[in-house]
């Protein structure tokens, strides 16, 4: 069985990819399947962007599409940058950019008041419009510089300390990252109901 993610992010795809292994799915980026294009994420909400993606590609190519829309709110600035997660340092920031920003944009925010949490909010579509949401979050804090090994286009691995943790999700190995991350426990759920509910991946 074919998944298309709705993503040009390679990182996300691996992760998707890692979580799914258990599964007789072939999950395929966007890419593979000739839909190319950047689709606008102007959505108010992550549901709204995560639906919106995995729509398009589902009609493009289709097939059975998957989108994810996730971000980091920040306790100090009022819940930003949030949908915005991605784009709020300009659109050419780039990973180390967007590192840069936010790390500015709390600058002066103390030790103890730092906190924040990630949201995952996943989109399934079926080849005939049917559609599922799933969502995962996690609450946690953010450093005061860079920690840990990049991942590509997963900047905010770097900043973020889960809670009841001391290290940041890039000083984690992939498997103890997607155990407890908002897009981990996003896909859990999703997992679970493409196996029990429409029995994708049994023989």
């Amino acid at each position: 069985m074919k998944l298309v993610f709705a993503t040009h992010n390679a990182g996300k795809l691996k992760e998707m990819r890692d979580m799914l292994a258990e599964l007789k799915i072939d999950v395929l980026s966007a890419d593979e399947v000739g839909v190319t294009e950047d689709i606008v994420e102007d959505g108010a909400t992550f549901e709204e962007n995560a639906l919106k993606k995995a729509r398009y590609v589902a009609v493009k190519s289709g097939e059975w599409a998957v989108a994810d829309d996730s971000g980091i709110c920040i306790d100090a600035l009022d819940g930003a940058p949030g949908v915005n997660t991605a784009r709020w340092a300009g659109p050419n920031a780039g990973d180390e950019g967007l590192i840069r920003h936010t790390l500015e944009m709390v600058r002066d925010v103390p030790e103890g008041k730092r906190g924040a949490h990630m949201v995952s909010c996943v989109a399934i579509v079926a080849p005939d419009g049917r559609s599922w949401m799933f969502e995962g979050h996690v609450n946690g804090s953010l450093v005061f510089s860079p920690r840990g090994t990049p991942r590509p286009k997963l900047p905010y691995d770097l900043l973020f300390i889960p809670e009841g943790h001391e290290r940041t999700f890039a000083e984690m190995s992939d498997a103890e990252k997607n155990s407890m991350s908002h897009r981990g426990r996003a896909f859990e759920q999703m997992k679970t109901f493409l196996r029990e509910q429409l029995n994708f991946g049994k023989s």
